[in-house]
């Protein structure tokens, strides 16, 4: 079964426009793993715009209740980032790139990115046990170059797929789903996990859960959007009768 690791980056975003405690981030984790959910993602920015460092401290020291669920912490490899991953010691560590002033993630890494550097990235990492995944375009250069980093997981940047699916155009979805399915096997082929993870919802998941080899995904913005108006559980819940086989 594809696994589902619920982002909560959005619950803080709302928390902290307003200063304060509310919404709690540690409860919207609690009602996500009571509706079912085997994953949580956070992703701690430089600039604590969401999830702050004690948001991911006090999630890792919830989590130690509940072994069956993966913690997944995403992030740019600088310095204070692999640091608290190896105290924290998640299940998974997402790199991904950043580029300045963006408001999420727009890329996969660049194929041309050194290797060396990652490589020691993700060596750092798998030393402490973590399981490494490399945000990537779906791009077999990109796959090849996450293979020879050392990853044991690349996470498929999936907005390209979301907008075909959004222009309504068989066409043009199935040739992008085409795209993702070949790049998902050559992962498979050289050892890695395949995750996916940007943009997709209730709607283009129907036909990207039949994606080859696929692992795990990652879904945060229309997670909670759809629970503002269900609510959080029952969005949960929804989700996951989607991935289920």
């Amino acid at each position: 079964m594809i696994k589902l690791s619920v982002n909560v980056n959005k619950v803080a975003t709302l928390r902290n426009s307003r200063g304060g405690a509310r919404p709690s981030v540690l409860e919207a984790v609690a009602v996500c793993v009571a509706a079912g959910a085997p994953g949580i993602t956070v992703h701690p920015r430089a600039d604590q715009r969401h999830i702050t460092r004690k948001d991911v401290e006090q999630i890792a020291a919830w989590l130690r209740d509940h072994p069956h669920i993966e913690f997944n912490i995403e992030g740019d490899p600088r310095p204070e980032l692999l640091a608290l991953a190896g105290e924290i010691r998640p299940t998974q560590c997402t790199l991904v790139p950043v580029q300045p002033g963006e408001i999420t993630s727009q890329a996969g890494w660049p194929p041309d990115t050194s290797r060396d550097e990652m490589r020691r990235a993700v060596g750092e990492l798998k030393r402490r046990g973590i399981r490494v995944s490399l945000f990537v375009d779906p791009e077999p250069a990109a796959v090849e170059w996450a293979a020879a980093a050392g990853a044991d997981r690349v996470e498929l940047y999936t907005e390209p797929f979301a907008r075909a699916f959004d222009r309504g155009l068989l066409t043009d979805a199935t040739a992008s789903f085409d795209r993702y399915a070949r790049v998902s096997m050559l992962a498979h082929e050289r050892g890695l996990g395949v995750n996916a993870g940007h943009d997709l919802d209730l709607h283009n998941l129907v036909p990207f859960r039949a994606l080859p080899h696929l692992d795990e995904v990652s879904i945060g913005h229309a997670l909670i959007s759809h629970a503002l108006f269900v609510g959080l559980d029952r969005s949960v819940r929804d989700y996951l009768a989607v991935l289920a086989p």
